[in-house]
């Protein structure tokens, strides 16, 4: 059986490469949007699809609360029914 000190770090790492891994798919993504623009976009056009962009935060802020919800449901449910 898995210590919960064990558990804990499995979960920390694993959540840190699932993040990692989002990034860098993002970052290459981004990357590859870039070089494949015409020539006659002007920086700011660019710089809205910037890695760190409103539109960007906005879409990870809710996706993250969609993958949080999804995780911790059953728990939720679990202690509402306990009435917690």
């Amino acid at each position: 059986m898995i210590s919960i000190l064990a558990q804990e770090r499995l979960l920390g790492a694993t959540l840190g490469s699932a993040l990692t891994g989002f990034i860098v798919l993002e970052q290459r993504k981004l990357i590859h949007e870039s070089l494949a623009l015409p020539k006659s976009q002007s920086q700011s056009q660019v710089r809205d699809h910037a890695m760190f962009g409103k539109q960007y935060r906005m879409e990870f802020a809710s996706l993250w609360n969609k993958a949080v919800d999804q995780t911790f449901e059953p728990a939720i449910e679990y202690l509402s029914s306990r009435k917690w």
